[in-house]
């Protein structure tokens, strides 16, 4: 029997029993959907999270200072020691490993304008904040180092900002806002960011200069944290180890006392959240998976009916000639051309369930070598379970499969 002569026989005997041979397949296309979906939300899930970890800056070190808990008779305080120039001018000057680097002092105010008024983060940074945080201004310009020494009014604001403060957030660029008593000039607008890592909004803040919100804002010289953009990824490890040694020799830390301040490293936050979802991704196709061989065992069940239906068949090929292995060919490929039926019709549910979970805003990347692994795995169901339906269909006797009734 060649192989035309083959699939025209097993489609035949498919088509005979359309709804058995749809139900036959379910558990298979169940299991190969279910095994797509899962990955493709895992994998969603993990660009999602590695874009807004990007969105936060490139090769990012966020360095702030460590919060020691203090008492006081009965009370119990907190302690934090915060930066200040000194120690990001030695950074500067001592890091081999810095692209950027911006020192930010944060607080939240009341800013009102003419038409409007909100409550905003305020961040009071340096020219080089823009660089370490991969932030671009697509309207005006961003204050440079002279607005830093002559402390500027100056500020540059999110969308989201320019939205709530002004009737046309285009027509924010050149007008006054107030935050507190002090006014201030705002000279940049910057691009969209979108919702950050918990979920903030990045576009709701006014950046102003250090110096600025040092003098006229805070009434400090303590500055909150200290970030840095790094040269290369590969680098991160290092630079980490590096800016420690460089700041605690800045901050007089002797060598066996414990470091005032934390370093949070963006890639291995990044590392680290990958491989969560990783785990948890493998786990939940793991167990879509069951249902690929729960299908496997219905496939195996109905072609042992099959046999069964179609044992004087078998006899009465056998009679004129059929070889075995020809009745264990064509009872397998049946199986096989189920299962991959099933694989087919799973895949074709899963691009469109990932479809309508990316319209409703739900993170899906489908993976091209997932799909093609699908579709083995389905068709190596098929061969394992109809194998031994195969093999019982060929062993008949044909002078027992005639006298079959």
């Amino acid at each position: 029997m060649n192989i035309f002569q083959l699939l025209h026989t097993c489609f035949r005997s498919i088509l005979r029993n359309r709804m058995r041979s749809l139900l036959t397949s379910l558990g298979v296309i169940i299991g190969v959907g279910s095994v797509i979906i899962m990955v493709a939300l895992g994998e969603g899930s993990q660009q999602a999270i590695e874009e807004r970890m990007t969105a936060m800056g490139t090769n990012l070190l966020q360095v702030m200072p460590f919060r020691r808990m203090s008492r006081s008779g009965q009370q119990v305080m907190m302690r934090m020691n915060a930066f200040t120039k000194k120690d990001i001018q030695k950074l500067r000057d001592e890091s081999t490993y810095a692209a950027a680097i911006s020192g930010v002092v944060q607080t939240s105010a009341s800013v009102s304008t003419g038409e409007g008024n909100a409550q905003v983060t305020i961040y009071g940074v340096e020219p080089d904040y823009i660089i370490v945080r991969n932030w671009n201004v697509n309207a005006g310009i961003f204050f440079d180092d002279n607005d830093m020494a002559v402390r500027n009014r100056v500020a540059v604001i999110g969308r989201t900002t320019a939205k709530n403060l002004f009737i046309d957030e285009d027509s924010a660029l050149g007008q006054q806002l107030r935050i507190g008593t002090i006014y201030f000039n705002v000279i940049g607008l910057m691009e969209r960011k979108g919702a950050g890592m918990g979920g903030n909004d990045m576009d709701d803040v006014v950046m102003i200069p250090l110096e600025t919100a040092l003098t006229r804002l805070t009434n400090s010289r303590n500055i909150n944290q200290i970030v840095m953009s790094i040269i290369s990824k590969e680098y991160m490890e290092a630079a980490q180890k590096e800016t420690e040694l460089i700041l605690r020799e800045s901050r007089n830390i002797s060598d066996n006392a414990e470091s005032d301040f934390n370093i949070m490293n963006q890639a291995e936050m990044i590392d680290m959240a990958s491989a969560t979802t990783k785990t948890l991704t493998t786990l939940l196709a793991a167990i879509a998976g069951v249902s690929l061989l729960v299908g496997g065992i219905g496939i195996m069940n109905i072609m042992l009916v099959s046999v069964t239906e179609r044992t004087r068949e078998i006899g009465i090929r056998v009679a004129v000639g059929g070889r075995k292995r020809d009745i264990l060919m064509q009872f397998l490929t049946e199986s096989v051309i189920l299962s991959l039926m099933g694989g087919i019709l799973g895949i074709g549910m899963a691009f469109l369930a990932c479809r309508l979970l990316v319209m409703a805003g739900i993170p899906a990347a489908i993976n091209p070598l997932i799909v093609a692994g699908s579709a083995l795995f389905a068709a190596l169901v098929g061969i394992i379970f109809g194998y031994y339906p195969a093999l019982k269909a060929a062993r008949l006797y044909p002078i027992d499969a005639l006298r079959y009734e």
